[in-house]
């Protein structure tokens, strides 16, 4: 088996993963960022919409820019109609194309000095007396030892670095949301705001979007609860019914299947030698699914607490907490949040979820686009329903 050394071996090319090696790379270390998948970006397993919060770890480029939009839309169950902009602004947020987006950042890391590989699956870590020091991977038919101080999980909702390492990585049903898209062509839609779908006959414990892709496409999907998912309750059999509802005569361009964690942060995120980022840490906000913005502050501060402990030939558990304490200081709260408003909103009855809807009827224009804002708003307006979270976030 051949072996190599490198300070940090980063598993997973996605916006955590490619921002975490980027910033250990600008700080010096020799990092090597691996990907299992033959093309970095596919298959896409994202609606793709950001919010301009992205604007703060990257210039925006017109190349990986779909749609700009105002704001979100938002539907009650009864059609009670929500819409979502900022002040003072025309643009809220975009729309990714994340082939060309993670391929970007991927770039970016490479241009930082990272080693960047593809079809380099890593299958197992390497361990010496509790501590992490590299992973097991294979790449074109070749076993590798790939031996290093940190090993970055950035693979994902399954999570298999974190398993190894010894972090429980499993989910609940309930804290899953299982999702199905269509890329649609010859629609009509919205092309100024994502809309998003609520109601228990559309989208069980989640809800369908239309987030607009160009001048006649868009990403069509729907996510579901994974404790309602079964036989003929799939969330490809609800995106089915919801696409025969609003775009019988469209045309299907491509199809993405996937899982979201909506769980929270519910474990610790570093071991001996071992940090995990992105999806892979539970960095999706829940009552959303989006989890971009987080991944990539995640990863910036991954990156730096890396490089400072690999500098100080010290890569324990403590020392990496410092990774931890950040990013709960930086966004943990929001995702708490965001725990506690899903498991309020998406446990209501069809009636109650109406009288939600019905508080924030109307134009709501927030200073910025973020979901600390989204949420700050949705506990003003539903006082009764969700004044136990304020103390929390404010």
């Amino acid at each position: 088996m051949k072996g190599e050394r490198y300070d940090v071996v980063v598993v997973g090319a996605g916006p955590a993963g490619s921002i975490t090696a980027k910033t250990a790379a600008e700080r010096g270390l020799d990092v090597l960022l691996i990907e299992r998948n033959p093309e970095i970006g596919v298959p896409v397993k994202c609606a793709e919409g950001v919010s301009k919060e992205i604007e703060r770890f990257v210039k925006v480029d017109s190349r990986w820019i779909c749609a700009e939009v105002k704001g979100t839309i938002t539907y009650g169950p009864d059609g009670t109609k929500v819409v979502l902009s900022v002040e003072g602004a025309e643009e809220a947020g975009y729309v990714l194309e994340r082939k060309l987006f993670d391929k970007f950042l991927a770039q970016e890391a490479a241009r930082a000095g990272a080693e960047v590989r593809v079809k380099t699956q890593a299958y197992g870590v390497v361990q010496e007396e509790g501590h992490i020091k590299g992973v097991h991977a294979r790449s074109a038919e070749e076993d590798l030892c790939i031996y290093a101080d940190v090993v970055v999980g950035a693979d994902g909702v399954e999570s298999r670095v974190g398993r190894w390492g010894g972090i429980d990585t499993t989910l609940r049903l309930a804290d899953v949301a299982i999702c199905a898209q269509f890329l649609m062509c010859d629609i009509e839609f919205n092309r100024d705001y994502c809309e998003l779908f609520f109601g228990y006959d559309i989208a069980p414990r989640g809800y369908a979007w239309v987030f607009p892709k160009g001048k006649d496409c868009a990403n069509v999907g729907i996510g579901i609860g994974g404790d309602v998912s079964g036989d003929n309750h799939r969330a490809y059999d609800y995106l089915n019914a919801f696409v025969q509802d609003r775009f019988p005569d469209g045309e299907i361009m491509a199809e993405m299947y996937g899982a979201v964690p909506l769980s929270g942060p519910v474990y610790e995120t570093v071991a001996n030698g071992l940090i995990l980022v992105g999806d892979a840490a539970r960095h999706v906000n829940p009552i959303t699914g989006g989890g971009i913005v987080e991944a990539m502050q995640g990863g910036e501060i991954a990156g730096d607490v890396i490089a400072k402990a690999v500098q100080e030939n010290n890569t324990s558990k403590r020392r990496l907490k410092e990774y931890e304490k950040r990013w709960r200081k930086e966004f943990g709260k929001v995702l708490e949040v965001g725990l506690k408003t899903k498991n309020i909103v998406l446990n209501l009855s069809t009636q109650d979820l109406n009288k939600f809807f019905h508080a924030l009827a109307g134009g709501i224009r927030i200073k910025e686009f973020s979901e600390r804002a989204l949420l700050k708003e949705m506990i003003k307006k539903n006082p009764k329903m969700l004044f136990s979270l304020v103390r929390m976030m404010f």
